[in-house]
């Protein structure tokens, strides 16, 4: 048995796969959070509101509007720290500030977050 040619073929085929999934963004949690999408018109109402708020730069109804957010989780794509602000979105029936985020990006984009930062969707405008 020649052990050579079936060495290279299992390495091609490795080669194959991983450049797949380098290609596509699976296995890393930014490029799929990027691809989860919503239309801004999709969005809660609630949402809606927060964002033309801070489409105005405020007033904002909770003091913690607009403060740095710092990505641990490390599920938007890596920037520096101050890239990311995150805005509450009111639930209705909470008494606190609830689980609902809008997170901006100085490059201009828009994230949303129902779950406390569990996951993320691109907001499109």
């Amino acid at each position: 048995m020649r052990p050579r040619p079936v060495l290279a073929a299992l390495l091609a085929c490795l080669t194959l796969l991983l450049g797949a999934c380098t290609a596509s963004g699976a296995g890393t949690p930014a490029a799929s959070t990027a691809a989860s999408t919503v239309a801004q018109a999709r969005l809660p109402a609630q949402a809606q509101d927060t964002l033309q708020l801070i489409d105005a730069g405020g007033p904002f109804p909770y003091a913690k509007d607009g403060a740095v957010f710092g990505n641990f989780e490390g599920l938007l794509p890596s920037r520096a720290r101050g890239y990311y602000h995150e805005y509450t979105v009111p639930t209705p029936g909470e008494n606190d500030r609830g689980a609902r985020r809008i997170i901006t990006g100085q490059g201009g984009e828009f994230y949303y977050t129902d779950d406390h930062y569990a996951s993320f969707r691109a907001v499109l405008r």
